[in-house]
């Protein structure tokens, strides 16, 4: 498969696969305007914490080619509303305001340039953001493949491949490293209901990359976990608490439980910039609920009554207990997380 980065600068374009219309169609987006990215951010056209920090960073490079200021101190004010607003697009994934802080930290450190100057160093930051989320994740998936024996069948949760960075992947990342070692691997696809990320796009790069898949409804886990052997779970994260809870797609805390049930060992792959060292617990991780209509419709088509009530968290939180290890590009991190966490950070 040849790589296709999922979010990328081009001719003053921040550039996006739409990820609504997979796998039906392949479409890449072109936005002139951060509020455009903003909105492309919130309603889905990226997806997946560490893709949402890179077309956060490329939305904020964009801003600054966007406005017409002259000074530092002018462009300042539109750099402040852009951040603001692109830090308003989606509350969870914390890698959207780890890249929206570093690229403040590189626009403050500009105050004596031009503001040509400026705008080039903001896009080489930008480029540098998305550039070391590809390596990041290709080390991921060294240190996960480790982790995964020959002929293992894993259950995946949601999507966690390139769709869900700049490229490579960070849980599916780990599922790619090891087929690319020689692995023979089965891997059972959540659907990931509301919006059937796992049936869509995880299956998509599945078969794109030659690894034998088959898709299963979210509730099929447990029955697979006790009729089948089942070697591993690995999930993503959009945020870690400094404790190990991690914030997912809606869906990962009861296949955590039902992987524990069975003995199943269930590891988190992510970047370490997911991990929020600030928040003490996933208590304190603020979770989006999104619009009903994503639950009482599947496309065009009304699935519920009319006049219903749906509740649509977009992300739980799996308690640290329901964790195994965590992977990140700095090795495997193994209970107690608190105290291993920092010592890593």
């Amino acid at each position: 498969m040849n790589d296709q980065r999922t979010v990328f600068w081009d001719n003053n374009y921040v550039c996006m696969i739409d990820q609504r219309v997979l796998p039906a169609n392949f479409i890449i987006n072109h936005y002139d305007t951060y509020q455009a990215v903003a909105d492309a951010i919130t309603t889905m056209v990226v997806r997946g914490a560490p893709a949402i920090g890179a077309a956060a960073a490329y939305g904020y490079a964009l801003a600054a080619f966007q406005s017409r200021a002259t000074s530092y101190a002018e462009l300042a004010l539109d750099m402040a509303r852009a951040s603001e607003l692109l830090g308003k697009s989606r509350p969870t994934a914390v890698n959207l305001f780890w890249a929206l802080e570093r690229m403040n930290r590189c626009f403050d450190a500009l105050a004596s340039s031009a503001v040509d100057a400026v705008r080039a160093e903001l896009l080489k930051e930008a480029n540098q953001i998305a550039d070391e989320d590809v390596a990041t994740n290709k080390q991921m998936g060294a240190h996960g493949a480790a982790l995964v024996p020959d002929h293992a069948t894993i259950i995946h949760h949601c999507n966690t491949g390139s769709l869900a960075t700049v490229d490579w992947g960070t849980a599916l990342g780990v599922i790619r490293s090891a087929h690319e070692q020689g692995k023979h691997i089965h891997v059972l696809v959540d659907e990931t209901r509301p919006r059937l990320q796992g049936a869509r796009l995880t299956s998509w790069e599945l078969k794109r990359w030659g690894i034998d898949h088959t898709i299963i409804a979210d509730s099929a886990s447990g029955h697979y976990m006790r009729t089948q052997h089942i070697d591993l779970c690995v999930v993503g994260a959009d945020r870690i608490a400094a404790n190990g809870d991690t914030a997912n797609k809606i869906g990962t805390y009861n296949l955590a439980i039902v992987a524990m049930a069975h003995g199943v060992p269930f590891y988190i792959a992510a970047p370490f910039s997911t991990i929020d060292l600030n928040l003490a617990s996933g208590d304190l991780i603020p979770i989006e609920e999104r619009t009903m209509d994503e639950v009482l419709f599947i496309g065009a088509e009304r699935i519920a009554p009319e006049g219903v009530r749906a509740g649509n968290p977009a992300f739980d939180v799996t308690p640290h207990d329901y964790i195994t290890a965590i992977i990140t590009e700095r090795g495997v991190i193994y209970p107690p997380f608190e105290l291993n966490l920092r010592a890593l950070a």
